[in-house]
C-alpha cells in the first residue's frame, strides 16, 4: 500500500513538473513560422489580394497567370492584407523585420551590397552599410533567449562580408543553412553547386550558397533543397520538444531568372517571354515550397500550434514592362526600388496552419478565416506581434515603430492604429533615385530630393489612394493645401526617426523643402 502511495505521488510530481517547466508534449509556447520571399509583389499570385469598390477581392490577369495553389490554402486558413506595405528594396526590410525599426530609424535604408559601400555619388555617409551587429536586440535574440530553437533557412543580407552580420548566428539564430551576405544566388541549379566551384574550374562564385554540399550535382533545385533543410530542423526541434521559431526567408524569387524545371512546362504556352516563364517556375516552386511546409507540420502533429505568417520583401522584380509603367504590378504602378505602390505593396497572409477555435495559442492571438484586411500595416509589425504571442518582453530602451497587428488579424478595423508609412530611401542608382514616401490615411506624397523626368521635373508627387488607387493623377499642383499638410507631416516623420540624409555637391545635408 506505502508503495502503491509513493508511485501514485511520484506520478503526480512528474506531471506537476512537466507543466511548471515546459517538458510536456504540449509546448506552451506557439511555434512560428515567417516564410519571407524575395522580390514577390502584390501581383505575383493567384491570390486575388486587390480588392473591388465593396472589399470583394477582385482578380487581375497576372492572377491568372501565376499558380499559387499553397498560397491560396494558406489564405483560405486566414487573413490577407491588401494594403500591407515594405521598404522598396530588401535588406531595409529585412532589419525591420528583425529589429521593428522603420528603416529611417535604424538607417540601413538602401541594399547591402555586400563588398563595398552603395550610399550613392549623394548618399548619406552616416547610413548604416553595416546592417546589424552581434550586440544588437533582434527578434530572433529575444525568442532565443526566451527558449525558443531559432531556425535561419535561407538568405540573410543583414551584414556586408565578413562583417558580424553576415552570419545569423551572430544575431541570435541557434542554426544558419545559407545564409550570408549575398542578396542574390549565382545559380539557383544544384548541377552548377548553387555557384560554388564546379568540376576542374575552382573559381568560387561571390553569390555561392553555402551549407548545402549534400545537394551539390543533383538535380535538385535551390528552393527545393532549402525546403528539405527546413523541415529537417524544424523536426529536429518537435522531437527535442522545442518551440521553434523558423524563419525561412526564400532565395526565390530574385534573379537570376532559372527556370524550376519541375514547372517549366505549365508557362510554356503563355505567350510571354522566357524570363517572365522562368520567373513564373520560380514562384510556383516557392508555392510548392509553402505546401510541403504545411503539409510538414501537420505530419508532426504540430500544425495548431503553429503561426504561419507569409510575406514578400519588396515590391514585384517580375521582368515585365519598364519599373514606372503599369506592367509587372498590374493595375499597380511601378515595380521594385521604385515610389509607387508596386514598389512597396506586397502579399501578406497570416493564419494558423490548422484553425481551431479552441487552441489556447489561438485563442490569445483570433485569426480571422478566410478574410481580407484593407487597413494598412507594414514589416516593423512583425516584431511586436510575435513577441506579444509569445510573452516576450521588449528590452525598455530599445524603440519600436511597429504596432501590434492582433485586431486586424481579425479582419476588424483597428482606430487605435496610425494609418501612416514612411518609406525612405536617400540613395542611388535604383529604379527611383533619391526620395521619400509618405502615406497617411488616403494621402501619399513622394518627395524626391533632385527632381527628374520620373517626377515630372518636380520635388513634389501627390497621390489620393481611394479616388486613384494606381496613381495616375498628380495633385502636387491641383491640391497645394494637402500638399503642404502632407509634407510637414513627412518631414516630421523623418525627424522622428533621425533619418539621415542625402547630400548635395558640397557634402552638406539636403532636407526636404517644404512647397
Amino acid at each position: 500500500m506505502f508503495m502503491k502511495l509513493i508511485s501514485v505521488l511520484s506520478a503526480f510530481l512528474a506531471i506537476l513538473c512537466s507543466q511548471s517547466f515546459g517538458a510536456s508534449p504540449k509546448s506552451p509556447l506557439p511555434n512560428i513560422v515567417v516564410m519571407l520571399v524575395d522580390d514577390m509583389g502584390v501581383m505575383d499570385t493567384s491570390v486575388p489580394f486587390l480588392t473591388d469598390e465593396v472589399g470583394k477581392p477582385k482578380r487581375f490577369p497576372l492572377n491568372d497567370y501565376y499558380r499559387t495553389p499553397n498560397m491560396e490554402r494558406l489564405a483560405l486558413r486566414g487573413v490577407r492584407f491588401n494594403n500591407f506595405c515594405a521598404m522598396s528594396v530588401c535588406s531595409p526590410t529585412r532589419i525591420s523585420i528583425m529589429t521593428g525599426k522603420n528603416a529611417a530609424r535604424h538607417r540601413t535604408t538602401n541594399w547591402i551590397n555586400p563588398d563595398k559601400d552603395n550610399a550613392g555619388p549623394n548618399g548619406s555617409p552616416d547610413w548604416n552599410w553595416s546592417g546589424l551587429k552581434k550586440g544588437d536586440v533582434t527578434l530572433a535574440r529575444l525568442m532565443q533567449a526566451n527558449g525558443y530553437r531559432t531556425i535561419h533557412v535561407g538568405k540573410g543580407h543583414f551584414g556586408p562580408r565578413n562583417s558580424e552580420g553576415a552570419d545569423p548566428k551572430n544575431l541570435g539564430f541557434d542554426i544558419n543553412v545559407g545564409g550570408a551576405s549575398i542578396g542574390a544566388p549565382a545559380s539557383y541549379l544544384g548541377m552548377q553547386n548553387y555557384g560554388n566551384a564546379v568540376g576542374e574550374v575552382k573559381k568560387q562564385a561571390p553569390a555561392a550558397v553555402f551549407g548545402l554540399e549534400k545537394y551539390h550535382a543533383t538535380e535538385t533545385f535551390l528552393t527545393e533543397a532549402l525546403t528539405m533543410e527546413a523541415k529537417t530542423h524544424v523536426a529536429d526541434a518537435v522531437k527535442a520538444d522545442k518551440p521553434f521559431f523558423l524563419y525561412f526567408p526564400q532565395y526565390a524569387v530574385h534573379a537570376p531568372f532559372n527556370s524550376d524545371p519541375r514547372f517549366a512546362a505549365n508557362y510554356k504556352d503563355s505567350g510571354k517571354s522566357p524570363q517572365s516563364q522562368a520567373f513564373a517556375t520560380l514562384i510556383e516552386g516557392m508555392d510548392k515550397s509553402l505546401g510541403e511546409l504545411l503539409d510538414h507540420l501537420d505530419q508532426l502533429g504540430v500544425a495548431e500550434n503553429t503561426l504561419v505568417i507569409f510575406l514578400g520583401d519588396n515590391g514585384s522584380d517580375a521582368p515585365l514592362g519598364h519599373e514606372h509603367a503599369v506592367a509587372c504590378a498590374a493595375p499597380l504602378r511601378g515595380k521594385k526600388g521604385s515610389h509607387y505602390e508596386g514598389g512597396t505593396r506586397v502579399p501578406f497572409i497570416a493564419a494558423w496552419a490548422k484553425p481551431n477555435n479552441g487552441n489556447t495559442h489561438q485563442m490569445k492571438l483570433p485569426i480571422a478565416v478566410n478574410a481580407i484586411q484593407s487597413q494598412q500595416a507594414a514589416v516593423y509589425d512583425l516584431f511586436p506581434t510575435i513577441l506579444g504571442l509569445s510573452g516576450i518582453d521588449v528590452p525598455s530602451k530599445h524603440i519600436v515603430d511597429g504596432k501590434k497587428l492582433d485586431t486586424l488579424l481579425t479582419a476588424k478595423p483597428d482606430s487605435a492604429r496610425d494609418e501612416t508609412f514612411l518609406m525612405h530611401y536617400p540613395h542611388s542608382p535604383h529604379r527611383t533615385d533619391y526620395f521619400t514616401v509618405y502615406r497617411e490615411g488616403e494621402w501619399k506624397v513622394i518627395y524626391h530630393y533632385f527632381p527628374s523626368d520620373i517626377s515630372e521635373q518636380s520635388h513634389y508627387q501627390l497621390f489620393h489612394l481611394k479616388a486613384d488607387p494606381f496613381e495616375k493623377t498628380n495633385l502636387a499642383i491641383s491640391n497645394p493645401k494637402e500638399l503642404g499638410h502632407m509634407m510637414l507631416n513627412l518631414v516630421a516623420a523623418l525627424e522622428n526617426q533621425q533619418a539621415v540624409y542625402p547630400i548635395d555637391n558640397d557634402r552638406k545635408p539636403m532636407l526636404p523643402k517644404l512647397p
